[in-house]
């Protein structure tokens, strides 16, 4: 850690600067307010239909802007915005204010810093308690959604019926209005959601599609002819459903246009058919609406759907059913939750770096019925210079329940890791780490012990229980030859008051099959991936 506090919080106090400038812009025009933008930051997620077989995988897609006003949109530098923001996702959807500066040598400019600007009577962002400013705004209360079904000017077919849509805001299980409450825990409800349709749009699909969508054009065109008739007071966001391909993508996060006679900005999802006919797509892209990002495993590569225990890395596989609704969405994971304030302070703990005892916590799930124990244990580890790049690791219980969570991998601890800039990445003990996140590595299970990577902690699973797991966390030894992490059968002093999951088929582990194995041991830490590149001209 840093002895100075000036320069662990360098990039913190440039952006508590850009405040002050906009707040000192508001009643005068100094020379160099020119260099500061301000608008709504615009974030959108792209995410392909599972590939079939010998079909090419489509990556991911990620786009920023900057709204400034009606037709004034800028393209933001996904790298640059990244590193200058801290936490981009955090600001999704939200007044900002963007400074730009010189690149070093000259030329061109780059973005310096993104703050937030609904917040400007307190412009500096709040340190959390494990070394992580905090940024996000918290979502709860209603979020009423509206969804509107556009038909292309040259495709007559109409896949679902209105009654369809709006079923899906339905508060039973298996439905988006169930879902969403149950997975905030009561921070957030569908009321009032409606859909409307079908609309026809103004032009033929190929004027709306390609290599890329025209997302914005579709937004306007769908809200155009469904103006008339829907009252978009109130409304947070818009799902449209199309009768025809898109890109090859639905998509999430947000969109401007005139609404009721206004110009105003909401969350949005575009969805073709593929998407709408299965709850867990649908929900996958209205989670981008909220500001969720992605999330991923530890394996190194550039797959992001590849984490099973997150809704927000992969929605398809490892999901429930429905036969009306299709797949339907697993549970986002503890810290994705906590981004958007569902967490409530009882429900937490952190274990700070330098805390060298033993605690043990019971862990419960998130849907566990009268909860009252640990949804989120965050166990920190030393600050880096840029706070916004500090690692920390979070803990939670997960269990194979219906509707939601029926088909996970296991009943389990998973471990993530909060990695640069906010993106959440699953822990995995094999080596190399699985590729695909359902492995016994991923899972920690009564009687096992995992050293985190950065060594300073263990995280035992004690016994587990109706409700979760009983966790114990403690010092770890620090053994400069060898600082990786280990996965370790606990020999003795293990309970359980539920019976023991039956070994997975088809895995040589050597704790399953062998019966006096002590330890499997990691030969190499799991690979973290690198944040994008820092801007050029810029450092914290």
């Amino acid at each position: 850690m840093s002895a100075n506090p000036n320069v662990r919080w360098g990039g913190v106090l440039r952006r508590y600067l850009v405040c002050l400038v906009v707040a000192c812009a508001a009643v005068s025009s100094p020379a160099w307010a020119d260099e500061i933008e301000q608008g709504v930051l615009l974030l959108r997620w792209g995410d392909a239909r599972p590939a079939g077989l010998g079909q090419p995988v489509l990556p991911p897609r990620f786009k920023a802007w900057l709204e400034a006003g009606p037709g004034t949109r800028h393209r933001l530098d996904i790298a640059q915005a990244t590193r200058a923001a801290g936490d981009l996702y955090a600001l999704a959807n939200r007044r900002v204010a963007v400074s730009h500066v010189v690149a070093k040598g000259g030329g061109r400019q780059v973005i310096d810093a993104i703050v937030p600007t609904d917040r400007v009577s307190h412009p500096a962002p709040v340190a959390g308690d494990d070394g992580r400013p905090r940024l996000s705004a918290p979502v709860h209360g209603s979020t009423r959604w509206i969804t509107l079904m556009c038909r292309f000017a040259d495709v007559a077919t109409e896949p679902k019926s209105r009654d369809f849509f709006q079923s899906q805001y339905g508060n039973a299980p298996g439905q988006l209005g169930h879902y969403w409450s149950r997975v905030s825990r009561g921070a957030i409800d569908l009321a009032g959601s409606q859909a409307h349709g079908w609309y026809a749009l103004p032009r033929p699909r190929s004027a709306y599609t390609g290599t890329q969508a025209d997302l914005s054009l579709l937004f306007a065109d769908c809200t155009a002819a469904a103006d008339a008739e829907v009252d978009f007071t109130g409304v947070i966001g818009v799902n449209l459903m199309f009768n025809g391909e898109l890109d090859g993508y639905a998509w999430g996060g947000g969109a401007c246009a005139v609404l009721d006679g206004a110009y105003g900005c909401l969350r949005a999802t575009w969805n073709p058919p593929w998407s709408f006919s299965n709850l867990a797509a649908m929900a996958h892209e209205m989670g981008h609406g909220y500001g969720l990002p992605h999330s991923d495993n530890s394996d190194g590569d550039a797959d992001t759907y590849d984490n099973p225990w997150d809704l927000m890395s992969d929605a398809w596989r490892r999901a429930g059913s429905d036969p009306v609704y299709g797949l339907l969405p697993k549970h986002i994971n503890a810290y994705q939750r906590e981004r958007l304030g569902w967490v409530p302070a009882t429900s937490r703990r952190t274990l700070q770096a330098d805390d060298i005892g033993t605690h043990e916590f019971l862990l419960e799930t998130v849907d566990a019925p009268g909860a009252s124990g640990v949804q989120l244990l965050v166990v920190a580890v030393p600050t880096q210079p840029d706070p916004f790049a500090t690692v920390i690791y979070t803990v939670e219980a997960r269990r194979r329940t219906a509707p939601y969570e029926s088909n996970l991998p296991g009943d389990a601890v998973i471990i993530h890791a909060l990695t640069h800039y906010g993106t959440t990445q699953s822990l995995d003990s094999d080596v190399p780490p699985a590729t695909y996140s359902a492995n016994e590595g991923s899972m920690l299970r009564p009687g096992e012990r995992f050293r985190l990577p950065q060594g300073q902690h263990w995280v035992e699973v004690v016994a587990d229980t109706d409700s979760g797991f009983r966790v114990r966390v403690g010092p770890g030894a620090r053994v400069m030859s060898s600082p990786l992490p280990a996965l370790v059968r606990i020999a003795t002093g293990t309970t359980s008051t539920r019976p023991s999951p039956a070994p997975p088929t088809g895995r040589a582990s050597s704790l399953e099959r062998r019966p006096n194995a002590e330890r499997r041991a990691c030969v190499a830490a799991p690979a973290m991936k690198t944040p994008a590149s820092p801007c050029t001209g810029h450092s914290r």
